[in-house]
């Protein structure tokens, strides 16, 4: 029997500050992680810097992955 899907009515209180919080993080991350990569030159970059900059999109590894591996 398949699963009736959530709605936002259904979530708790608690749920949707949850949601609201995880949401905020990635745009902070995402915001945080194309001003970094806009301030830096060429060399202080490992790859091309315009596909960090589609990378860091990919939600919500992205802005991750560009702070782990992207920087030198």
């Amino acid at each position: 029997m398949a699963r009736k899907k959530k709605t936002w009515a259904d979530l708790t209180r608690s749920q949707k500050r949850a949601v609201v919080a995880a949401g905020a993080v990635e745009v902070a991350l995402t915001m945080a992680a194309w001003r970094d990569l806009a301030s830096r030159t060429d060399a202080q970059v490992r790859g091309s810097r315009a596909l960090w900059a589609v990378g860091v999109l990919v939600q919500p590894v992205g802005p991750v992955a560009y702070f782990a591996l992207g920087r030198r």
